[in-house]
């Protein structure tokens, strides 16, 4: 099915309360292919092993040997060029970084959003949908979905899709069985325990809530996508069902 992440990739229901302690994470080193390094953490996934792997790839981008340094669900992907790099060179200092602790939360540099978003109507037409199966109102699922600051985990599905980990766990929704072969960008979803906005018109099998007219992806932008994994949202209700 579209956009769905395997069970064992999917955030959990609720973020962890940060620390500025160190944190400790192992993780497995393997070749893929002949141009790529990918470091996994051994453990379950949470808050903590992915913000080391953020931490890692911003290390990993100034590296002479990395192409290019891709954070994904619990992993991270280090690109190369086998006839340019040094792959002993490169091994031993993702090693290194992968064996040492996390820096404080407060080194990060992640920016919060406000996105406003129209729940309901022709907006959102499986709002009702999550209500019904939460058994709460439909003005209860607005709020719940509205008053969490959740965070990118990471960019994935297709170009500028956030994957939010934070969802209240009453809300977690299953996916459609048959995908809707067009769904308007930005369009607000659920897809289990997951939610997330639809950078650009695609095919998709979340729940729709509702949706915002902010771009949220922009190939003519420096930077095409506006969110980036560690960034916190906040949804806004706006409209007649605010």
């Amino acid at each position: 099915m579209w956009n769905e992440l395997p069970p064992a990739s999917r955030p959990p229901d609720r973020m962890p309360p940060s620390t500025d302690k160190p944190t400790m994470t192992a993780f497995e080193i393997f070749e893929l292919g002949d141009h790529a390094l990918v470091a996994t953490a051994v453990d379950a996934i949470s808050f903590e092993i992915q913000r080391r792997i953020w931490q890692i790839a911003a290390c990993a981008r100034q590296w002479p040997d990395v192409e290019e340094a891709i954070p994904g669900m619990n992993n991270l992907t280090l690109l190369f060029d086998p006839l340019v790099a040094d792959l002993p060179r490169l091994r031993a200092a993702l090693d290194a970084a992968c064996a040492e602790p996390g820096g404080p939360v407060g080194d990060d540099p992640y920016a919060t959003h406000e996105v406003s978003v129209r729940y309901g109507g022709r907006d959102g037409p499986d709002l009702e949908t999550v209500a019904r199966l939460a058994d709460i109102p439909v003005d209860e699922v607005i709020e719940r979905h509205s008053c969490v600051e959740y965070i990118v985990f990471f960019i994935g599905f297709q170009p500028g899709f956030a994957y939010l980990g934070g969802l209240d766990p009453r809300l977690a929704t299953p996916r459609h069985k048959e995908p809707r072969l067009k769904v308007p960008a930005g369009s607000v979803g659920i897809g289990g325990s997951q939610t997330g906005v639809y950078p650009t018109e695609s095919p998709g099998g979340w729940q729709l809530i509702g949706r915002t007219a902010e771009v949220l992806f922009d190939p003519a932008r420096a930077v095409p996508a506006r969110l980036s994994p560690g960034d916190r949202v906040r949804f806004v209700p706006t409209g007649p069902n605010r």
